[in-house]
C-alpha cells in the first residue's frame, strides 16, 4: 500500500463514527480476502498468507467490537459467524483452498451491504431536515 493511499484510510478511520468503522472492517476483510484468492490462484504461498491474516484481523477485530451484554443475540450470532469466519479462513490457509475463501468473500459482502444500510439510516444526511418556520415580524 502506498503512503498516499495510507493517509487517505488514516483519514477515514480518524473521521468516521463507529458504524462506518465498522464497514470500513468490513471493506477491509473483504479486499483481503478478494486478495488472498487471487494469490491463491497465482501460487503466491508469502502473500496468500499474509491477505488471509489480514482478512482474520480484521475479523478479530468486529468480534472485539461486539457488546455480547448489551447487544443480546444479535451479538452473540455474530460472535458465532464471526468465529465460524476465522475458521474457514485458517482452513484455507492451511489447505490451500479456494472455497473457505469465497464462503468467507460472500459472507463479509452480504454483511457490510447490510451494515452499509444500517449506516445510511443512521446517518445525519439521511433523516428529513425539519424546515424552519419564517420568523415574525
Amino acid at each position: 500500500m502506498d503512503e498516499v493511499h495510507r493517509a487517505y484510510l488514516r483519514g477515514r478511520v480518524q473521521t468516521a463514527d463507529p458504524m462506518a468503522l465498522i464497514c470500513l472492517l468490513y471493506e477491509h476483510a473483504g479486499k483481503s480476502v478478494r486478495s488472498a484468492r487471487e494469490l491463491l490462484q497465482a501460487k503466491d504461498i508469502t502473500g496468500r498468507s499474509n491477505a488471509i491474516s489480514k482478512a482474520s484481523g480484521c475479523v478479530g477485530l468486529l468480534i472485539e467490537s461486539l457488546d455480547l451484554e448489551g447487544g443480546g443475540e444479535i451479538s452473540r450470532n455474530l460472535l458465532g459467524l464471526y468465529g465460524y469466519m476465522q475458521n474457514r479462513l485458517l482452513e484455507a490457509n492451511l489447505n490451500q483452498s479456494d472455497a473457505p475463501l469465497a464462503e468467507v468473500q460472500g459472507l463479509l459482502s452480504e454483511l457490510h451491504g447490510a451494515w452499509a444500510q444500517l449506516a445510511d439510516l443512521e446517518s445525519p444526511m439521511s433523516r428529513p431536515q425539519a424546515v424552519p418556520q419564517a420568523t415574525r415580524v
